[in-house]
Order: structure tokens, then sequence, then C-alpha cells
């Protein structure tokens, strides 16, 4: 199961980007991938192969009308199909032995 953290936004449109940002994200929630929307880029999570495809209809979308984009990509993989997208932050509060706060 693999966690990819994406950012992914033109370089050349201004300072603007969320109309660009909403494409993405667009095609990240018709994927059906698990995702979770943070206000600096997107988690995934998946297997290999469907996470990247969804990453590369991400760039395919910007690349029809952006000539500069920006792609950050943090992979984490951990062999199984355990979900962890939101076990890894029940873990850490587990140990502080509270809820924290978003």
């Amino acid at each position: 199961m693999v966690l990819l953290e994406l950012q992914i936004f033109p370089n050349d449109k201004g300072v603007n980007l969320s109309p660009y940002v909403a494409r993405a994200m667009d095609i990240i929630d018709k994927s059906g991938v698990t995702y979770q929307m943070t206000p600096m880029g997107t988690i995934l999570e998946g297997e290999w192969d469907d996470v990247m495809a969804v990453v590369t209809a991400c760039f395919k979308d910007l690349e029809k009308d952006c000539d500069r984009i920006t792609t950050n990509i943090k992979i984490d993989y951990r062999a199984g199909d355990k979900s962890r997208l939101k076990s890894k932050i029940t873990s850490v509060e587990n140990v502080l032995g509270r809820t924290l706060t978003s």
C-alpha cells in the first residue's frame, strides 16, 4: 500500500492557482482512489499503479494549457493492504493519550 503526497501546480499562471488545483482535485476525486486534501497538497492512498495513474492524469490535464508545471511527490510504501491514511494519525494520538486538533 502506498501513501503518496502530491503537490501539482503551474508556474506560469500568476498567483491565483485555485482553478488549476481544482482541476487536479476533480481528477483525484473521480479516480476512486482514497485521498485526503490538505492546504499544502493531497495525500493519495492505494496501489502503486493506481496512485501513479492519478498523478499522470493530473499532469496530462495541466499540460494542455500550462507551459511550466511544478510537481512534488513524496511516497511511503509499506507491504500489506491495510489503510494507513488515518491509522498513522491515530497511532500518534495513542502515544500522546489524546486527540490532536486540526
